[in-house]
């Protein structure tokens, strides 16, 4: 890593830099973006005009990150005293004009963490200790409360709101314009105001591998949790019996087990 007075970055001279930021090789940073101290921006990793990163804020390499996004600043939190929380962001994600990214808080653990290889369209908000995984998708303006948690492969439709302290599972599809106030399952799909499981995201799950033989038992799964008629415990009972032969079945079932706000029903 270099310092922003490295000649192997592209800074523009009407740019703000902190002498306290730590640049990595090939960085750019637009027109009249500002970095602040405690920054730390990876390899290859390009800031747009008019940007402004605030620290404790650690960015991966070959981030391109547009004009006017907000990353790292104060927590939306009354409780939030000035403690030297952090946000955390990992490689090759795309984080589009207008999003703000904010810093944890210590009543979380923290730090916001995004992963890698995410989408995070215009508008988006990722809220105080939100947890948000690998290539996950966020559309325009979707809105995400403190300490919400976004499994891999997920997908948030535009202007989908999520309730504080909601999980998603990972390859879950929230619709466009839902408000979210329960947790997601793996592989669902819901909709609406309230959000309401609706099928399972089979075309998503083929366009990243799984076997037809693999989506039917998710099919399966879903129906013994959403249409049987059954007790969640004896749903959950039964998706155990079944993850034995079938592995892809035990996110659902650790998700249960780990679900804090009730799944949506």
């Amino acid at each position: 890593m270099k310092t922003q007075a490295a000649t192997t970055t592209g800074i523009d001279p009407r740019a703000l830099v902190s002498p306290k930021a730590l640049l990595g090789e090939g960085v750019s940073i637009g027109p009249f973006a500002v970095i602040g101290p405690d920054v730390v921006v990876g390899d290859r990793t390009s800031v747009g005009a008019h940007a402004v990163i605030e620290g404790p804020t650690r960015i991966g390499a070959d981030n391109e990150i547009f004009p006017f996004a907000s990353l790292g600043a104060a927590p939306q939190d009354k409780k939030y005293k000035g403690e030297p929380t952090e946000l955390i962001i990992g490689d090759r994600n795309q984080i589009r004009e207008f999003t703000t990214l904010n810093r944890g808080t210590v009543q979380g653990k923290g730090r916001t963490a995004v992963g890698s290889d995410c989408l995070i369209m215009a508008y988006a908000h990722i809220a105080h200790d939100c947890v948000i995984g690998d290539k996950v998708v966020l559309a325009n303006a979707a809105t995400m409360g403190g300490h919400v948690h976004i499994g891999n492969w997920a997908q948030l439709g535009g202007l989908a709101a999520v309730h504080q302290f909601c999980h998603i599972g990972e390859h879950a599809f929230v619709g466009g314009g839902s408000i979210l106030s329960r947790d997601v399952p793996p592989y669902v799909m819901v909709a609406g105001n309230p959000a309401l499981p609706k099928t399972v995201n089979a075309e998503g799950l083929k366009r990243r591998g799984f076997t037809a033989e693999q989506i039917r038992n998710i099919r399966n799964a879903y129906r013994i949790l959403y249409r049987s008629g059954l007790l969640l415990a004896d749903a959950r009972a039964r998706l155990l019996e079944l993850a034995g032969a079938q592995p892809e079945l035990s996110p659902f079932v650790q998700f249960i087990d780990d679900s804090q706000r009730s799944l949506v029903r």
